[in-house]
């Protein structure tokens, strides 16, 4: 009975095993039909993935205007604490969006237009002056004329062709239903963020009924310690990018330099990418500034923004994040090229929290493995 039963077993066991290369095989034979049908969901859940982000970017505003406004004398203002303070965030956020399409995006707008009509004046009084440049100096070593060449055979044609003005007309409808899934967004934030209370109570009740109370301990640690990471980084590389920008434009405007808040801008946005960021973005900086004011005046903005950039990172950046990602230089690199190569600009910017939470991940199991052979030994 006992040999019957082991026979069994066995052939149960090689059944599921098959069962289970059949399930694989077939997955990777669908694979793209899978992958389409997963894309199909995340466009369809795209508005309240984005409504759940803008919300957590403003839940520790709303949450700090809310205390505030609980302390008040007025019963009705204390009573409603929660949704006046979020009504005041969202119009401190609009108001502010609005001066920026107002002020600021014009501005940009004319800077890019502008660059680009005069670009190719830009670029053949560039050359010109490279030619004028005297025969010892080491600049005369650079091949203008076939840099020149090579970009001379660059055809409009391949950038402008019916093909390229059917993909034009297909953005233009993107951007409309963007809109609309933005519109979604927004108002899914406010309600996630009127009724955040009940549904982190409902979470936490979810995680208890499933998990053991160890379980259950250790995943809300590592949540909230998650949590704390992601937003400490995400409002402080935002500021600081923006604290950048102001000054990089600032200085760029002191030098004279043409199209000093596209630029500025420019930098600013590029320093939310940790190390690579920036280099991109002063590199770019410099180009443009050699077409538009010439050599001399690109030195001395890489010389302004290269101070600049060692004023941030010694002095401003640490005073706004703090010592809360403590992450080695080499990691991070390492972070921003995996996170780019496989997942683009957004991958390169939330890199570092996610190898961050896998730091503490890892280094929490190690301990746990040295305290298990410790109590082994002894």
């Amino acid at each position: 009975m006992e040999k019957k039963n082991h026979t069994w077993g066995k052939w149960m066991y090689w059944f599921i095993f098959a069962v289970a290369v059949i399930i694989v095989y077939k997955t990777l034979d669908n694979f793209s039909d899978i992958t389409n049908w997963i894309k199909g969901i995340l466009d369809v859940l795209m508005p309240f993935i984005i409504g759940i982000f803008i919300a957590y970017i403003f839940y520790i505003p709303c949450r700090n205007m809310e205390k505030i406004l609980s302390k008040s004398k007025f019963r009705l203002v204390k009573k409603k604490a929660r949704p006046i303070s979020i009504f005041i965030i969202y119009l401190i956020a609009i108001i502010i969006i609005v001066l920026a399409i107002n002020f600021i995006v014009p501005a940009l707008a004319t800077s890019v237009t502008d660059l680009a009509n005069n670009l190719v004046n830009y670029y053949n009084n560039t050359i010109e002056g490279f030619k004028n440049i005297p025969e010892d100096s080491i600049l005369r070593k650079i091949n203008v004329e076939e840099i020149a060449n090579s970009l001379a055979n660059i055809k409009i044609e391949q950038f402008i062709n019916l093909d390229t003005i059917t993909q034009y007309a297909k953005g233009a409808i993107g951007i409309a239903n963007g809109l609309f899934d933005f519109f979604v967004s927004f108002i899914v934030s406010i309600y996630i963020l009127l009724e955040r209370s009940q549904i982190l109570g409902f979470i936490k009740k979810l995680a208890g009924v499933i998990f053991k109370e160890k379980t259950y301990n250790a995943l809300g640690k590592y949540f909230n310690n998650t949590n704390a990471i992601f937003f400490k980084f995400l409002s402080s590389q935002i500021l600081d990018g923006f604290v950048v920008g102001v000054l990089t434009s600032i200085a760029m405007m002191i030098l004279g330099v043409k199209y000093a808040i596209l630029l500025g801008f420019l930098i600013g946005l590029s320093n939310l990418i940790p190390y690579f960021g920036a280099i991109v973005g002063v590199g770019i900086s410099i180009i443009i500034t050699i077409f538009t004011g010439g050599i001399t005046q690109a030195i001395w903005l890489a010389i302004i923004v290269i101070i600049l950039q060692q004023i941030d990172a010694n002095i401003i950046n640490p005073k706004i994040v703090g010592n809360s990602l403590k992450i080695s230089p080499l990691l991070v690199i390492f972070a921003v090229t995996i996170g780019g190569a496989y997942f683009g600009v957004l991958g390169m910017f939330l890199a570092v929290p996610v190898f961050t939470v896998l730091k503490i991940l890892i280094q929490d199991y190690i301990e746990y493995k040295n305290k298990v052979k410790n109590i082994t030994v002894h």
